[in-house]
Formats: C-alpha cells, structure tokens, sequence
C-alpha cells in the first residue's frame, strides 16, 4: 500500500511548497522509494489553461495532454517522473465530477453537501492516482485559514484517520520572517499558522520553517514546544541561491530520515552525486553568454518558469554561464531594436494575443539577417515563418490569421483538423471553448535528414509537448521552401510542420512545440544544449 505526505502551506503563499515537495521526492527516490506526486489547487476553475499568465504564471502541459499547475514541472524535473492528469486537481474539477455524479442519480436522490460527497470525491482522487508508487507526496495549494482550502483539508485529515498515523505524514511550511529594526526572528506568524492546522484537526509533523538566515536552535526548541513537534523535525529551510541546492540541504538537516523513520522504513542512504554534479557545474562555468529572452509577460517571474530552467539545464551541461537578459517585445515596437544588440543568442518563447507580436517578428529579423543563434519556441516559430514571407518571399502582409483574420497571406492559420498522438483524427474552430481548441500534450515529430535539429536531437523521431490552436499554413509551404525556409520536422502524417530552420545561418531554429517541459536538470535537452553551444560559439567569434 502506498504512504501518503501531505504539504500544507502557512502565512503567506508563494513560500515554494512545489519546490520543497519536489525536492523531498527527489530525497525518497536516491533512497530507492518509487515517488508519486499530486497537486490540489483551491482555486474554481477546472484547470490553468485559460488563466492569464500575470495572475498564474506558467500552465505546464503533461504528456496526454493537461494543462495543469506550474509545480508539476519542479515534480517532473525533480523527480524524473511524467505526470499526468491525475497529478492535478483543482476545486473546479472535483466540483465539476461531483456535480456530473449528482445529474446522472449515483448519489440516490441524497442532498449533495460538502461533507462528505465534495471530500469523498477529493479522497477517491488521490487515492486512484497513486499509481502504485511506495510514496506519493501531496501538496496542498494556497494558504491554511483560506476558506478555499478547506474542503482539501478536511479530506487529508479524514485520510489521516481511516488510513492510520504509520500510513501518513503532514509537512507544513511556514514562514520565519526577519525584523531588521528589531535585529531578531519571529516565530510567532509559525505558531499562530500551526495552531490553525491543529484546529481543523491536522497535526503536523514536521515544520519546514523558510527564512533567509538559519534558525537558531533556542527558536527551533521555542518552535517545537508550541507546536507540539519534535525538536529535531523542525527544519530550516533557508533561502539557496538556485533551487537545485534544495535537496542536499534538506538532506543534510535529516528531513529524508525523520521521513523514514516515520514509516518504519529500512533504506540505503540517499545518493545525491547526480545533484551535486548538477551544482558543481553552475558554480564552476567554463563559458558566459547573454541570451535575449523576448517575450510578452518578462516581468512576472513564474510566465516563463520551465524556459527558464531550460536555459539553466543547458548551462549545467555545456558548463556554461547563462545570463538572461528580459527584453519586453512591447518595447522593441516602441524603442527599436538597441536592446538587442551585443547579445549572443536570441530565444522568443511562446504567447497568446496580438499585444507585442511586432516586436517579435522584429527581434527574429534582427537575428536571421545578423546571424544570431535563434531559437523560436511555438509563437517564436510562428513569427519566424511570418518575418521570413515578409522580408525575403516578398509578402509584405503576412501575418497569423489569429491577429489579423483579413491578412491576404494568412502563412499561419487556424488547421481545423489533425491527427492526434493516437491516431484518431481531432478537430477544432473558432467558437469551440478556449480550452477545446488546443494540440495539446506528446505527440511525435519525424526530423528530416540532413538539418541542424536532426543533428542536434539524434534521432529520426522525438516526442514533444504541444499547446497551441494555430499552425503552418501548408498552403504556403512549397514557396516558403523554395524560398530557402527549410522544412525540419513534420508531424507523424506528414501533414503539420512542427520545426523550421535556415541552411544558410549558423543557428536559426524555431519549433512548434515546447520542448522545455521535457527538460531536467540531470539530463538536459537536446535542442537547448544545441541553442547554448551555438551561443558561445558567436560569442567566442565575436571576441
């Protein structure tokens, strides 16, 4: 049977429960522990997709295809595991699942209520989504005391009851926060945050207490004896200056021993050479470069977290520097292309929505007609293809049918059908729900003999991430290639372009898909440690 580790989070949000949680997993997993992982949202909509970016940050998009939480990445990258949809539940979900029930009668006629239908359904959800792993950690989104999450919890504490103290585990996180006028600590918003759970039934049993200095062992003690937790199980989790530290930090303050200890596990120590190789070359780089990252939501740390990471994962494995220089695309319209200059390499990542599209189409001309590496993420292909029609097939209105449906060229546009990954045919229009309107998820690309990407990937077939409504325009395919765009990937029926490149450049690549939600820190990714060698390489011939 499978142990369960619930996280709840206290005081404030945004304190990295996803992050602590991952790298607990990834404690457990070197320990030799096959490792789940599930992520309750409190929030009503059924799933992110159609969450603005500034209010949510990223949607990460597992491989059949869900449009789930930002943390699922840090699970996937950490873990090495592939989630799915059944690794993310939001109140809208099992409130949609519940009220599905009640229409179809499987309820009898009884009065549908809270408890213990809405916890019942929340239970059922975990429970059918260990996958038969040994541990399955489950984190609990938001903040203890918001009435959103209240349903959530009331459900892992009946689990704690029915399924037995030695079956499972509460992790809660809470915040130390530093007084720089007092000069000292206080630990007084983690006993009020603790004394909450308790009152809703939930005993902690372990306190990961995030600040940014180590906590002194007299408020560890002060901690322990209002909380009702062990002196030892009270953690530090201080700040690390990059998050793949995470893991032998928390190991080295015993949290994977308090953790099998608790469950009267007999374990190997954790191996974590691959973690510490992972550091080791970020903190000793052989190479810097700037990579300009032109994008539409630059100033919202989580819009682009998996890109980000990305960059970081190539750094690790060609032991390179990556400095990313946040160019807003809103800006290159208004201000010109300065702040392009001098870079190494230029990424322009995916997007939604007309606001900033020029600015991107000027920033993948800077980087063709300059021969600057340029790697076009979805959108960043999309106005790579539009920039090439304009300025060298000589359609000077080229556009995407999605910012200008009366585009004479229209070189992107709405497919209506296509074969999905199983081989069934998929469909879509323009007044079908945002959400039904997507490719989304695996599915597989044939790379063309002969081009970069093939090289770069190694292989005749990938499996990539898609998320996006609009496509290649076939119907402009013959004279974009005899215009000298070379066609690198196509879908399995040959009937989708899925990546782009120039012959004549020395790095100029765009793809369909988003291959950052396959990145990881311990393996990489192909075509991202392609990107970044071909930076250092102009920034070595500029040099």
């Amino acid at each position: 049977m499978s142990r369960f580790i619930f996280i709840t989070g206290g005081v404030v949000s945004s304190l990295g429960k996803g992050i602590a949680s991952a790298s607990l997993g990834a404690l457990l997993q070197s320990r030799g522990l096959s490792v789940n992982m599930i992520k309750l949202d409190p929030y009503i909509n059924v799933d992110p997709g159609t969450m603005s970016p500034f209010q949510h940050g990223e949607v990460y998009v597992t491989n059949d295809g869900a449009e789930t939480d930002l943390d699922l990445g840090h699970y996937e990258r950490f873990v090495g595991i592939n989630c799915s949809r059944s690794s993310n539940y939001t109140t809208g979900r099992i409130y949609e699942n519940v009220i599905a029930k009640e229409r179809r009668g499987d309820y009898l006629g009884a009065t549908v209520q809270v408890i213990p239908h809405i916890t019942d359904e929340i239970k059922n959800s975990v429970l059918n989504s260990t996958n038969g792993a040994d541990i399955v950690l489950v984190e609990i989104g938001g903040t203890v005391g918001d009435i959103e999450s209240l349903p959530f919890l009331e459900a892992i504490r009946q689990m704690g009851f029915e399924l037995g103290h030695d079956n499972v585990l509460y992790i809660h996180l809470t915040l130390i926060p530093y007084l720089p006028a007092a000069g000292e600590i206080k630990t007084k918003p983690t006993q009020h945050s603790v004394k909450e759970l308790r009152s809703i039934g939930i005993q902690p049993d372990i306190l990961l207490c995030r600040a940014d200095r180590e906590v002194p062992v007299d408020e560890r003690r002060k901690i322990a004896l209002f909380t009702n937790v062990a002196q030892d199980a009270v953690i530090s989790a201080i700040d690390v200056d990059h998050i793949y530290k995470l893991p032998r930090e928390l190991h080295e303050q015993g949290l994977d021993d308090i953790v099998v200890r608790h469950f009267s596990m007999d374990l190997p120590p954790a191996d974590l050479s691959g973690w510490d190789r992972v550091v080791e070359a970020m903190e000793n780089p052989d190479n810097e470069v700037s990579i300009g990252f032109v994008g539409k939501y630059v100033d919202h740390t989580d819009a682009y977290k998996s890109l980000n990471e990305s960059l970081a994962h190539a750094g690790v494995h060609t032991r390179t520097k990556v400095n990313i220089v946040k160019i807003d695309s809103d800006n290159i319209e208004t201000d010109g292309i300065d702040a392009l200059k001098g870079l190494d390499a230029i990424l322009v990542p995916g997007g939604f929505g007309s606001r900033g599209i020029e600015g991107k189409i000027a920033a993948a001309n800077y980087a063709r007609v300059n021969n600057i590496p340029y790697l076009g993420i979805c959108l960043g292909m999309q106005v790579a293809v539009i920039e090439y029609a304009r300025n060298v097939l000589g359609l000077s209105k080229a556009h995407s049918s999605e910012f200008n449906p009366k585009t004479p060229d229209p070189v992107i546009a709405l497919v209506t059908e296509w074969t999905d990954r199983d081989g069934t045919i998929e469909t879509r229009d323009e007044s079908a729900n945002l959400g039904g309107t997507m490719r989304l998820g695996a599915q597989t690309c044939k790379l063309v003999p002969g081009t970069k990407t093939r090289r770069a990937y190694g292989n005749e077939e990938i499996h990539e991430r898609h998320r996006h409504r609009y496509e290649f325009n076939n119907n402009y395919l013959q004279r974009l290639q005899d215009a000298g765009l070379v066609i690198s990937g196509l879908s399995v029926d040959n009937e989708l372009v899925e990546m782009v490149e120039l012959s004549d450049h020395p790095w100029f690549i765009g793809c369909q898909f988003h291959p950052e939600f396959t990145s990881q820190p311990l393996e990489g990714h192909p075509l991202f440690t392609s990107f970044i060698n071909a930076a250092v390489e102009n920034h070595r011939n500029k040099s």
